[in-house]
């Protein structure tokens, strides 16, 4: 008599090895930390913050980062996370917000800001998730592709540098170590079909970083002086301040941030083919928003899904959430242990950009992807993605254009994925859910 067979459980829940887990969990974690410590590192010198303060805004931030990852990747019960191969991570939306708020108010009225924007976010999750008919894939393609696009600069600036007067501005071997770390994925990921190529991307980062040693490019000496175990300080520039024009800033950037993450989370689904019910979407969305009050307690920022770790999974096609679950519980380890931090903080520019590129460039792909279900016979979705990619390009393609408006209006339109989100989403409304107005002019018999 045949045993009945037992059912094989869906890849998003498959664990693989542990060994393999670690390797793949370390790749999205090296994948992602550069882009991450960009954030409290441009926050830090656009206030003016000493050294020590920016380390522990670097600290909270993986600690936050972590703990989120682990929530979206796990899951609370039926309260909180998406149980999706997700990292989360502090996304560029809420800077410039943050950067007015401290100009104007002091930094304890920006992390007061971001705690009461936090609960909000989390109070509103549900309802916004219950939007998700608004977000088809016209919207969330055209979302994802700019998230793409909009990225690729950062990933050519940490190749070249970000000063074009520097002497060593585009040097010939900073070019040499990119392109040589961007052929090696390539061919890995042509020559091996199995783990090997799964990790491509691991592969490419070390060995790009023993180059740079051994070209005098790296130098690892600076990470000895941080302290090997440390939690950031809650509370560390005082007591929260609620001013209400902060409050009601973060709150947009909230929503923002949900419309981005929406749209990423939508393509992580398909990516996988784990179909994406309200309820999934909504737990995922709450924990965005506590990503808001944890960052606002532990002086972080809010979170959103970082695009570089959704073009990871493209690529290697590992669907599985324990991979990104062993993520999160590194960035917490690195959160907690500042010399690690140090230490990967230090991988040289030029290899993280050139495996960046290739990330974000994948995240574009996918958008692409995405648009392939659209239908543009007959329609107007040609013209609103359309639209929708001049809006969201223009503050890539001229920085400071936006720079003379209003804060408000810089929160909307001074970001690239913020400005594409609320154009496609406006949009596609305004031509596919409206109802058009008849003229009331009969034909003639």
């Amino acid at each position: 008599m045949e045993e009945p067979c037992t059912p094989q459980p869906h890849p998003v829940d498959q664990r693989p090895a542990w060994g393999a887990l670690l390797l793949l969990g370390a790749q999205h974690v090296l994948v992602m930390y550069t882009g991450s410590i960009a954030v409290p590192l441009l926050f830090g010198a656009a206030t003016h913050l000493s050294h020590a303060t920016v380390t522990l805004l670097i600290d909270a931030d993986l600690l936050v980062a972590g703990v989120v990852t682990l929530l979206q990747s796990v899951g609370v019960g039926r309260v909180l996370g998406v149980r999706l191969p997700i990292v989360a991570g502090a996304g560029f939306s809420a800077v410039s917000p943050m950067i007015l708020i401290a100009q104007q108010y002091g930094m304890a009225a920006v992390y007061g800001a971001m705690l009461a924007g936090g609960v909000f976010g989390v109070l509103v999750a549900a309802p916004f998730a219950r939007l998700v008919r608004y977000f088809p894939p016209l919207v969330g393609g055209t979302v994802i592709t700019v998230i793409g696009l909009s990225l690729l600069g950062v990933g050519t600036q940490m190749v070249a540098g970000d000063d074009p007067s520097a002497p060593a501005y585009a040097a010939p071997v900073r070019l040499l170590l990119a392109g040589g770390v961007l052929a090696l994925i390539v061919v890995v990921m042509r020559l091996s079909r199995g783990f090997l190529g799964q990790v491509a991307v691991l592969v490419g980062l070390v060995a790009g970083t023993v180059a740079a040693v051994l070209l005098g490019q790296a130098h690892f000496s600076e990470a000895a002086g941080a302290s090997w175990v440390g939690l950031p300080e809650p509370f560390h520039f005082g007591a929260p301040h609620f001013p209400v024009a902060a409050v009601v800033s973060m709150c947009v950037v909230m929503l923002v941030i949900f419309t981005e993450s929406t749209a990423s989370m939508l393509a992580v689904a398909e990516m996988t083919d784990r179909s994406l019910t309200t309820g999934d979407l909504a737990r995922g969305l709450a924990a965005d928003g506590l990503s808001g009050v944890l960052g606002g307690v532990m002086n972080s920022f809010p979170d959103t899904v970082f695009g570089e770790n959704l073009g990871l999974v493209e690529m290697t096609r590992v669907r599985s959430r324990w991979v990104t679950a062993v993520a999160g519980a590194l960035l917490i380890v690195l959160g907690c242990v500042p010399r690690l931090g140090s230490l990967v903080a230090m991988l040289p520019d030029p290899v993280v950009g050139a495996a960046a590129l290739v990330m974000f460039a994948m995240v574009a792909g996918v958008g692409i992807r995405i648009l392939r279900h659209v239908d543009f016979e007959g329609t107007s979705n040609l013209l609103i993605v359309a639209v929708s990619l001049v809006a969201g390009m223009v503050p890539v393609t001229a920085p400071h254009i936006y720079d003379r408006l209003p804060a408000g209006a810089r929160i909307v339109f001074g970001s690239a994925i913020t400005c594409t989100a609320v154009c496609a989403f406006g949009l596609n409304l305004l031509f596919n859910h409206v109802p058009r107005r008849r003229t009331g002019h009969r034909t003639a018999p």
